[in-house]
């Protein structure tokens, strides 16, 4: 149970800066400060537009990944080169999800 307070001063930008990152992170004034104040890691929350992008990488990803397994007997450099291209795909992947 959360019963005793603790204030401390800010500019109002400041103010206003810690409450849009608490926003994004989808989590109280409180949390977050509390969360910042412990070293906790805080996570913003994607947007509907950046899950959407995501989930085009994703099938991005998975559709050349597929169009190199074609090539692999006819024409190795293609495939070489399909295959490359989903794996830097599959690194921005993995940034996006930190």
């Amino acid at each position: 149970m959360k019963r005793d307070y603790i204030k401390f001063r800010c500019t109002i930008y400041e103010k206003k800066l810690l409450k849009k990152r608490a926003q994004r992170a989808g989590v109280s004034l409180s949390e977050y400060c509390r969360s910042s104040a412990f070293g906790n890691n805080i996570i913003e929350r994607l947007t509907a537009e950046q899950l959407a992008h995501y989930a085009m990488l994703v099938k991005y990803k998975n559709n050349f990944t597929r169009i190199g397994n074609m090539f692999k007997k006819r024409n190795p450099k293609l495939e070489q080169e399909v295959k490359q291209l989903a794996e830097e795909i599959r690194k921005h992947l993995y940034i996006f999800k930190k």
